[in-house]
């Protein structure tokens, strides 16, 4: 999983597949694999991104690179990456 630990926070790489019938969290291989429900248009699945994984995650979540890609990084700030890697695992498994 691409999870790496910062003095900030938690660095998370994901791959973002918008227009999804559902918001969800998947792994694929050592992938992070995020659903979306809303369109690419006008920062709408960054947005949902961010609003989502913050209330999941129960994490303050920004996106540190690739705002206009389906590559992102993401900052989860003041996190542990053992916590973020467990919560991680914890959703996908529930969806």
């Amino acid at each position: 999983m691409n999870i790496n630990q910062t003095q900030d926070g938690t660095i998370l790489k994901v791959f973002v597949k918008p227009n999804s019938p559902k918001f969800k969290i998947e792994f694929n291989d050592d992938e992070v694999v995020i659903y979306s429900t809303e369109e690419p248009i006008k920062g709408k699945v960054n947005r949902e991104i961010v609003k989502k994984l913050s209330k999941m995650l129960s994490f303050e979540v920004k996106i540190i690179s690739g705002l206009t890609s389906k590559q992102k990084v993401l900052l989860l700030k003041a996190a542990k990456r053992e916590t973020v890697e467990a919560n991680l695992r914890s959703i996908a498994n529930i969806q």
